[in-house]
């Protein structure tokens, strides 16, 4: 409910603060007073009207502020989803105030948290249903005509099962069509991956072995240079006339005999001996190298293709061989990821014929009850709308396919079925039926609007309503049936309602009056609540004019005393009992210059 709204600096409204009742609020005033100033204030509030030049000549800063008691929890989530700003902690109270600025421009916050207009606007969905701004109330929407019907059934707990149906097979459809969509450059990514795969895999790399083949056909490219060279050094050292090594003897012999002669020499005798022995060794190594070197001619060919082949593999995926090998384990985590893809479109083609057998069962199934549906909840529209005057009044709930929201799907499935739901209303004999939201006349929306409204209050999740025009148009009589309705209706919701009837305004469990006062050389509105012999004098005045009787004061008494007995009132705003034709007709024998 709106406990509170704060006004401050709009229009000719200098600073206003108006405490609610949670049952039926009704405001009265002459005309031009500034009645509906207070509707459009909560417009303002709730983001559904511009604040372009309601501001106060001469002020900076302008303000609304509104203080919403929230109890549903789901609600209160919902809230936090759209606005990212924690209220829970805060015990259901919501604060929300928009600021005007002489510039133009305007802010929002809640609790004291700055949030967009784009969020206040739907949050402004889930709490007020503002009747008079055709395009943000909450029933003339398709969409949640829909939604309205399917509580008003009962049918919330298969219509969730059937959301949780079409959820999957969306899922299942988009994966399909991603998989489906990419399929080609898939198959060639496959193609290219598996044939890099299958060549790296063919040359065998083994860094190892790519050193040695390196080594080896240096060798054999360069063996006669190797076979020459290292004979004419084999041949110096060792096998030559005057070889080194036959040279080195000869001076170790000498050396030895002068050894002998003085010891001084020893050491150089062991070195010289230790150096011939070392180049025998060498002799023998170059020897040994030599007889290697006679090897199959074949051989430099067969070494030079095999490294040609890795060269040519390094070449292509990175050298050296670590980072072809490297480059083979990638591709292969990707050709598997690939060959799971192509297996995933198989196998989840083969998984959607369920689900879609599932939805389309469910779909079915919520489609016939709410024909089923549809055809009770009529008749107790035109039912309502006799009682509020309209009874050539005809209303039906036209069900046509929904637009398939699945891709590549014939079933006409929407997120909430396959229905799309239109309420339709024919107001007079002879005119053609509109659709709810093309509904003219001021006047017959309001009413259309709370016959409604009694019907779905049970299952209608908007905790605050405001009829601005419901009295548009009719007498007397016809106020007080209206009156009682909304009192009723006020036993769901909280229900803001201007008026000019007397009738409707003895409902009340709070009657507020909306006047103009001339202070100073300024005009201001003034908000009061009208309780006792101000109540009683403010109805006269309603019921008679300026000029108050006893005759109007007694009609006033009247209406209000009716309306206690017929709502067993005990308290302001506390009656909740069901409505009395046959009291309401007595209160229409009151006359108002209103009516």
């Amino acid at each position: 409910m709106l406990r509170e709204l704060h006004i401050s600096n709009l229009a000719v409204i200098s600073d206003v603060r108006i405490e609610l009742d949670a049952g039926l609020n009704c405001f009265t005033g002459a005309t031009g007073a500034g009645k509906s100033l207070v509707i459009g204030a909560v417009e303002v509030l709730l983001g559904l009207r511009s604040p372009a030049e309601m501001l106060r000549p001469g002020v900076d800063e302008g303000r609304v502020s509104g203080v919403f008691e929230v109890r549903s929890a789901e609600l209160l989530k919902r809230v936090e989803e759209i606005t990212d700003v924690q209220v829970t902690a805060d015990g259901g109270e919501l604060l929300i105030t928009r600021r005007l600025y002489a510039s133009g421009r305007s802010s929002v916050s809640l609790n004291g948290n700055p949030i967009t207009l784009g969020m206040l606007k739907q949050v402004a969905e889930n709490l007020v249903d503002v009747h008079g701004q055709h395009d943000h109330q909450y029933l003339l929407k398709p969409s949640n005509q829909t939604d309205m019907l399917d509580q008003f059934g009962g049918l919330w707990p298969l219509r969730t099962a059937y959301h949780d149906a079409f959820e999957k097979v969306l899922d299942a459809r988009r994966r399909i069509d991603e998989l489906s969509a990419n399929r080609t450059l898939r198959d060639q990514q496959l193609e290219l991956y598996r044939f890099q795969a299958e060549e790296i895999d063919a040359a065998a790399l083994d860094a190892g072995e790519y050193e040695e083949l390196q080594s080896r056909v240096s060798v054999l490219q360069n063996l006669e240079k190797l076979k020459r060279d290292t004979s004419s050094v084999h041949a110096a050292l060792y096998e030559a006339e005057g070889s080194v090594l036959e040279r080195l003897k000869m001076m170790g012999a000498v050396l030895a005999e002068m050894k002998e002669l003085d010891q001084h020499l020893k050491p150089t005798t062991d070195n010289l001996r230790d150096a011939t022995i070392a180049l025998e060794e060498v002799a023998f190594d170059l020897s040994r190298y030599l007889d290697k070197l006679d090897l199959d001619p074949g051989e430099l060919a067969e070494v030079s293709d095999r490294l040609n082949l890795i060269n040519r593999v390094l070449n292509k995926y990175g050298d050296p061989v670590d980072v072809t090998l490297a480059y083979r384990k990638e591709i292969g985590e990707k050709i598997a990821s690939l060959e799971k893809a192509t297996d995933d479109y198989s196998a989840l083609q083969e998984q959607l014929r369920p689900l879609l057998k599932d939805l389309e069962k469910k779909g079915r199934e919520l489609s016939t009850k709410r024909q089923a549906v549809a055809k009770k909840l009529g008749p107790l529209v035109e039912k309502e709308l006799a009682q509020l005057g309209m009874e050539k009044a005809k209303f039906t709930i036209q069900m046509a396919a929904a637009q398939g929201a699945i891709p590549g799907e014939v079933l006409p499935a929407s997120a909430s079925g396959f229905d799309q739901v239109e309420f339709v209303v024919q107001t007079n004999p002879g005119q053609t039926p509109h659709p709810l939201r093309k509904i003219a006349s001021g006047g017959e929306l309001g009413r259309l609007m709370l016959a409604l409204k009694g019907i779905l209050a049970q299952s209608d999740r908007i905790s605050v309503l405001v009829f601005d025009e419901i009295d548009a148009n009719i007498g007397g009589r016809l106020g007080s049936v209206i009156g009682s309705k909304l009192r009723r209706l006020a036993g769901h919701h909280q229900v803001l309602c201007i008026t000019h009837l007397p009738q409707i305004a003895s409902y009340a469990g709070r009657h507020l009056t909306v006047r103009k006062e001339i202070i100073g050389n300024a005009t201001e509105t003034k908000v009061r609540v009208m309780e006792g012999a101000d109540r009683l004098h403010e109805l006269a005045e309603m019921i008679g004019g300026h000029r108050v009787t006893d005759t109007t004061r007694a009609q006033a008494q009247e209406l209000l005393d009716a309306a206690r007995e017929e709502f067993a009132e005990t308290a302001p705003g506390a009656g909740r009992t069901a409505e009395a034709p046959a009291k309401a007709a007595r209160n229409g024998k009151v006359k108002s210059k209103a009516g």
